[in-house]
Formats: C-alpha cells, structure tokens, sequence
C-alpha cells in the first residue's frame, strides 16, 4: 500500500487477497484508529503474487525488513528483539532479559525472542517467582543481608549466603538444562506442582505455576527454532502444487538461493532430478554462506517462517551433505531428489 507520494505504507499477504483489500475499506465501528488513518493515506496498491504461502511470507519479511513501512509493527525492528541470560552477580546466579548477548557477566544467553520486550518480562519474573530465584539484592549490597522479595516469599535466600547461594544456582542450571534440551525434570517437576496446587484448591499458586510453564513453552519454543537454524544444512525443498505442478527450492541458514516451478509432465523424474542436481551443485557450491552457526536477531524472522514452513505437510525437504557439494557428486543427489519428486 503506498501514499500520495509514492512511499510503500504497509505491507500485508493473504491467500484471498481480494476479500483482504476489501476488508480495509468496508466501513465498520470495530476498525481501530490505525487502520483508519492507513485506509485514509491509500493512495495506490502494487501487487506481487508469489506461487505458494511460503514465498509469500518471505517476501514479507524481506520487503518489511527493507523499506520499514510506517503501518507494519512487527519484522520491522529486529534489533528491538531481546535476549534471556543467566547473570553472575558474585556467585549468585540469577535470570534476566538481556538486549546484548555479549555483555560482560553473562554464563548463558537464549534468545532472541520475537515477542514484545513486556511479555518476555512477564515471562522471566513467573519462572523466577514459582522457582524462589527472584533475589533482589543489590549489587552495592552485601550478602549477609535479606532482600526484599525474600520477606515476599520469592527468594530462596541467597541473598544470605551460604547454602542458599548453591540452592538458587542449581535451579538456574535445571533452567539452562530443560532450554538446552538435556533434561525435562525441571518441566515435569512444575507440572506436579500445578496438580498438587490445584488438588488442594489453592488456585493461586496454581496460576502462578501455570504462567511459569507458559514461559518454559515460550522459551524453549524459540531454542526449538534457533536450534535448527544453527545445525541448517545445504537443503532441498519440494512443494506440489497440483498433480502437474511442483516448485523447487534452494535453502542455506535463512535464504532462498533458488526457487523454480516445473511441470512434472514435461520430463521424466530422472531428467527433472539430474536438473536440480545440477543446479543443486551449482547454487551450494558458490553460495559463500555460513552452513552453521547462531542466529542473529536480523536472520530470527526468517529462521521461524523457514522453521514452520519445512515442519508443515505442504513441503517434502532433504539436507544435502557438504561433501557431496564438494565432491561434486550429482548421482547421489539426483538419487534423493527422484525419491522426492516419486513421492
């Protein structure tokens, strides 16, 4: 959507993209005061149809990312995203949002998180209410000297000293065991707590160990992602359109490197695997792209649209190992590719 001036405005998708134009411009009591100012500053509309859902979303992003529409919100400000940590405060451990993974102090950092500053806030103080890590103590004050939200009941006690110190640092480990996938204890353990609240009627504590699950989902959701994303390899992506029609894609870390439609009637699967074996090798062997590594917060957009797309029905994908790109080995990526294709 652009302006008088010719500026790009917004930037929106939708399979039916005639019931979403129209949607804007249907008068309704509902429509909020910023839909109505971007209705009122339309002054043309280009059009890019894409062949399926997958590019559609990720020339979203790019586009998004690119010209920072004033009416789009979200993808726009990737360097707004945050980060969660595990601070060392003097042998005190303790958890936090962080917007700097490099900042000094820090023994583990996840993240980035897409999700507003203020949710992922909320989402660290119930994990550390429901497990007692929410000392407060100062970093001017001594141990030795009881923090406020001890007296609450939300600090273990490590603010004291002693073995409380080795108490709040063992459940930020259980922490940094579930993100990292080593060990669920700390998830299961949770669960039984809500259980055992709610037997008792003391729904309170229920709720409170309830937003603290919520923020473990929310979590670990994210290093779902970020994790694939940094083991990503050379990978292949096929989607059928229709029983004549099928569209290839070319995927390294967060980028398409090459996408094409074929007409699965015009060739056999044989001449039509060799095809994208050959440009298989072509595109991975100049793509000059790391193949592993952490996602920053300018690649975390792409990473989850890319990470939802190859988890969905719609597409059938296949990692193609480095050193058949460096041995130049066409048959045996041929050979995966037909299988793809015969599916």
């Amino acid at each position: 959507m652009k302006d008088a001036a010719g500026n790009v405005i917004y930037v929106g998708k939708s399979k039916n993209l005639q019931q979403r134009v129209r949607s804007y411009f249907h008068i309704s009591r509902n429509r909020s005061k910023k839909v109505e100012r971007l209705v009122h500053n339309i002054k043309d509309l280009e059009i890019r149809l894409t062949d399926t859902e997958f590019e559609a979303l990720m020339l979203e992003c790019r586009l998004i990312r690119e010209l920072k529409p004033m009416y789009n919100k979200k993808m726009k400000s990737p360097q707004g995203y945050t980060y969660i940590a595990i601070r060392d405060n003097e042998r005190i451990w303790g958890l936090e949002v962080a917007d700097e993974p490099g900042d000094p102090g820090l023994r583990h950092v996840y993240g980035p998180y897409t999700a507003s500053r203020h949710t992922v806030e909320q989402a660290v103080r119930s994990l550390r209410e429901a497990l007692h890590i929410a000392c407060s103590r100062s970093s001017s004050s001594s141990i030795g000297t009881p923090c406020l939200n001890h007296s609450l009941g939300l600090c273990l006690g490590a603010c004291l000293g002693g073995e409380a110190i080795e108490i709040n640092n063992r459940s930020l480990t259980r922490i940094t065991a579930l993100l990292d996938g080593t060990d669920s204890g700390l998830r299961e353990e949770l669960e039984l707590r809500m259980q055992e609240a709610s037997d008792r009627f003391d729904f309170e504590a229920a709720a409170k160990v309830r937003d603290a699950l919520n923020a473990i989902d929310l979590f670990a959701k994210q290093e779902e992602i970020a994790d694939f994303a940094e083991q990503n390899r050379n990978l292949v992506v096929l989607e059928h359109l229709n029983e004549q029609e099928a569209k290839c894609f070319l995927l390294r870390r967060n980028q398409i490197l090459y996408s094409q439609k074929f007409d699965l009637s015009d060739a056999t699967h044989t001449a039509l695997s060799k095809e994208l074996a050959d440009k298989a090798l072509a595109c991975f062997g100049k793509a000059g792209l790391p193949l592993a590594g952490k996602s920053s917060r300018d690649e975390i957009d792409e990473d989850r649209i890319i990470y939802r797309y190859l988890h969905s029905s719609d597409c059938r994908h296949r990692s193609i190992p480095q050193t058949w790109i460096e041995t130049n080995d066409s048959t045996q990526i041929a050979h995966i590719l037909e299988e793809m294709v015969l599916i």
